[in-house]
């Protein structure tokens, strides 16, 4: 058995869309005899505890979270659920937490399971999510990300809500390119797939904004507050979550007026371009780009996106070219379709997202504009890293 008396707190989760708390998780936690109290956590991912301790330890704290979250006003609480118990319940018999729901008198649409990771009899699993979603209970997958290579499975729990992993979010934003490219693309799919985001761990403002690029509808961590024994009342980060909301659309609208510079400084390169081709094209006669320390590269295409021109690119001292990509077609990359459906005029400069660029390995923009009456595509790789340090 485990040394302390089991016990429920409760971390609150914040609706992004108003501010107040929304509903809390409960956290399994164990008070000495000193009154320390710490968390149970681990003991589920110890495979030396004993399953069956553990599961009794599971359903007493179950019981209690539920049964003291029966008194408050409205909301709703998820609770950690592991799939290999669930995969054991007797397909033939009542499921253990809708008749806990039942004795308790708690509503079923007040409760989310979060499963922990997908492992065991998946058929037998999606059977129980199936049974306790005609409950009224909603679903959620913890730690969304790090089973990527399921994806196939989670998407056909079809899951209420999906809750991004703790250590992915954390790598995003400390500088991981890979992994912030990573979790928006999980976040996108999830959206449109129907489910909304939870993100977890939020601690600091810039996991706030990153968990906001994400579409998060919920949000939780040390930021708004640790996981405690007592519930709050549901406006009381409400203050501090519109003051973080502001400063995060304050950096939106900083991020917009500087993607207006650049598309400013954008078409004033494209008409020094298009002077320089219609005066010939004489490569001595090209302009240093000291306005444009973020060019890469220029090139020009045909109207179907095959490359005709050499690669033009600014050693620091010169001006140098690069034959090597000439009758490459761009069509097949995944931003070149969007600049070859959208700059149909030759006055619109088109600007992709942001992508990482396979031969090089530098996170770029592609910026295209049509020219002589749509016959030539113009094109311009931005250098991301040095439009940030400008």
């Amino acid at each position: 058995m485990f040394e302390g008396q089991p016990l429920p707190y409760y971390q609150p989760l914040i609706d992004t869309a108003t501010g107040r708390i929304a509903g809390y998780e409960a956290l399994a936690r164990l008070r000495n005899e000193e009154g320390e109290v710490i968390s149970a956590g681990p003991l589920f991912t110890d495979p030396q505890v004993d399953q069956l301790a553990l599961l009794d330890l599971d359903r007493t704290v179950r019981r209690m979270a539920l049964e003291r979250f029966r008194d408050t006003p409205n909301g709703f609480i998820t609770l950690n659920i592991s799939p290999l118990w669930l995969a054991q319940v007797d397909p033939n018999e009542p499921l253990p937490s809708l008749v806990l729901l039942e004795e308790i008198g708690l509503s079923a649409e007040q409760v989310v399971f979060e499963i922990t990771g997908l492992q065991g009899d998946l058929e037998r699993l999606r059977e129980v999510v199936r049974r306790y979603r005609e409950s009224g209970i909603r679903v959620a997958v913890d730690d969304f990300g790090t089973g990527y290579s399921m994806l196939d499975q989670v998407i056909a729990l079809a899951p209420d809500f999906l809750k991004l992993d703790i250590q992915l979010l954390h790598q995003a934003t400390r500088g991981n390119s890979n992994s912030s490219d990573f979790v928006k693309s999980l976040a996108l799919m999830a959206e449109k797939s129907g489910c909304w985001i939870m993100a977890e761990g939020i601690e600091t403002e810039e996991h706030l904004h990153f968990a906001l690029d994400c579409g998060a509808r919920y949000v939780q961590g040390f930021l708004f507050g640790a996981a405690a024994e007592n519930f709050l009342p549901a406006d009381a980060v409400q203050p501090v979550f519109s003051r973080l909301r502001d400063h995060y659309v304050e950096a939106k609208l900083a991020e917009r007026t500087r993607l207006l510079e650049l598309r400013t400084s954008l078409a004033s390169l494209f008409a020094q371009l298009r002077r320089w081709l219609e005066k010939g094209a004489k490569p001595n006669a090209l302009p240093a780009p000291t306005e444009y320390p973020w060019l890469l590269r220029f090139f020009l295409c045909d109207a179907y996106g095959t490359q005709i021109s050499p690669n033009y690119e600014w050693t620091g001292e010169r001006w140098q070219q690069d034959p090597r990509y000439l009758d490459h077609n761009w069509s097949w990359r995944p931003y070149f379709y969007r600049i070859l459906a959208e700059s149909g005029e030759d006055s619109r400069v088109i600007l992709s997202s942001r992508y990482r660029d396979a031969t090089t390995n530098q996170y770029c923009m592609t910026s295209g504009l049509f020219i002589d009456d749509s016959r030539h595509l113009l094109l311009v790789d931005i250098d991301m890293e040095r439009l940030q340090d400008g």
